[in-house]
């Protein structure tokens, strides 16, 4: 059996069955079974997610009684093979069945004769096999086109205009680039570039952020550069917000919302190890990675703390120079990277997440000291998270004003979609 291609099937049912993190997953079953090639295990797993209504539109006309009607194992399985089929130019017909009905032996006991038989069928009908009528029901149609949650395209049409959606929904569906933050605290760039180039990657520089590079090749994160803390894997939409957020040398920084670090480590490097930074989250548990994130980049100034962002830690109150609320959000910005959210049910905890927003945003801007500064940012697009809470703040919280904000967009920038709106808070004279 191809261990690359089990790889990936494990991969995928975590994600299915068990609601695991695609990277998470992906890391955790890489580092277990050692594929041959990481490149083909992660175009193929993150093909599928991205495609998933598209393969099961597709599948639906081909299974009988449908695909509602098949356990996970041969769902996946048979998701698997027809995205090689369908996307993967690269890989033969005859292996992708092939492999697939030898997955189909071992992972799902008495069905490798469906997978064979669906799979060649497809190929019969591939030419005859079509999307829904746009005409007649356009949300169906662009659901199962660019394989996303109806209720996420109602929801985006609320705000933008249908060319811009279909770009985004399209934009999400592309395979972003490796982009690291270089660790200034341990390397300066020219050296780091030329270290990965003798590793046999290929290194560029980020477009928005001086500190971003685009690397690639496959095992970066195996390289004892890594190990030794001279990068961190960040998307720079994600970078730009320590930027904005512009610490200086000695200040105190307050991040809430600050697991899993990347930000809170990213603003210590910008301060030089100078200063401090309180980096709090609701759980305990999470704070450990930014500890050991810390550790691994050799930073000093950031003590960790347990804290419900929603309320104000008195000891804190006007202590801070600048304040990051990093907010909890839908993800939609970030598809890219986590094709698995485009899959969500539209819940009531998705519904309040404004409200959640608002609440920390308040909560938190009491940390901000006379003439100091507050960043609101979230790695979502859409305006109810974003545009309105910052409205919502501003008009019960006068004392701050806007000073910039930013909005960024796969479609747009290449980057992920991330909001980002820096506030000052008044002096105290007046």
């Amino acid at each position: 059996m191809d261990i690359n291609r089990k790889t990936a099937y494990s991969t995928l049912l975590s994600v299915e069955t068990k609601k695991a993190y695609s990277n998470l997953a992906l890391n955790h079953n890489v580092k277990i079974s050692k594929p041959t090639s990481q490149s083909f295990v992660r175009e193929l797993v993150y093909g599928v997610l991205e495609r998933k209504l598209t393969l099961d539109y597709y599948l639906d006309q081909l299974v009988d009684h449908g695909v509602k009607s098949l356990k996970k194992q041969e769902l996946t399985v048979l998701r698997m093979g027809l995205y090689q089929l369908a996307y993967m130019d690269s890989v033969p017909e005859y292996a992708a069945v092939y492999e697939s009905v030898a997955l189909a032996k071992k992972f799902c006991r008495g069905k490798s004769g469906l997978v064979n038989g669906v799979l060649r069928e497809y190929l019969k009908r591939k030419d005859s096999i079509t999307l829904p009528d746009r005409e007649k029901d356009e949300i169906r149609y662009l659901s199962i086109k660019y394989s996303y949650a109806p209720w996420i395209i109602e929801k985006w049409l609320e705000f933008y205009k249908m060319e811009f959606v279909e770009k985004l929904m399209e934009a999400g569906n592309q395979t972003p680039p490796m982009t690291i933050r270089y660790n200034w605290l341990k390397v300066v760039k020219g050296d780091l570039i030329e270290l990965l180039e003798e590793r046999g990657f290929e290194v560029e520089d980020g477009k928005i952020c001086t500190n971003s590079l685009n690397v690639k090749g496959s095992g970066l994160l195996e390289t004892e550069f890594y190990k030794m803390g001279l990068f961190t894997p960040q998307d720079e939409s994600s970078t730009l917000v320590s930027e904005m957020l512009d610490p200086k040398q000695g200040d105190l920084i307050v991040d809430v919302c600050a697991a899993p670090g990347g930000k809170t480590t990213a603003i210590a490097e910008r301060m030089n190890n100078t200063g401090m930074i309180i980096a709090s989250d609701i759980y305990r548990r999470r704070l450990d990675q930014v500890d050991r994130e810390a550790r691994r980049l050799g930073i000093v100034n950031i003590e960790t703390k347990a804290w419900d962002a929603t309320r104000t830690d008195p000891q804190l109150v006007k202590k801070a120079d600048r304040v990051l609320v990093d907010a909890p959000c839908s993800g939609l910005g970030v598809v890219r990277r986590k094709p698995e959210i485009k899959y969500r049910e539209k819940t009531s905890d998705l519904e309040h997440l404004p409200e959640k927003q608002l609440a920390i945003l308040s909560a938190s801007s009491e940390y901000v000291k006379p003439s100091g500064t507050l960043v609101y940012s979230t790695c979502t697009v859409n305006p109810d998270e974003n545009e309105k809470v910052i409205k919502a703040f501003l008009k019960r919280n006068p004392v701050f004003r806007q000073e910039e904000r930013k909005l960024l967009l796969p479609s747009v920038n290449g980057t992920d979609g991330f909001f980002i709106c820096v506030m000052k808070r008044a002096s105290s004279m007046e």
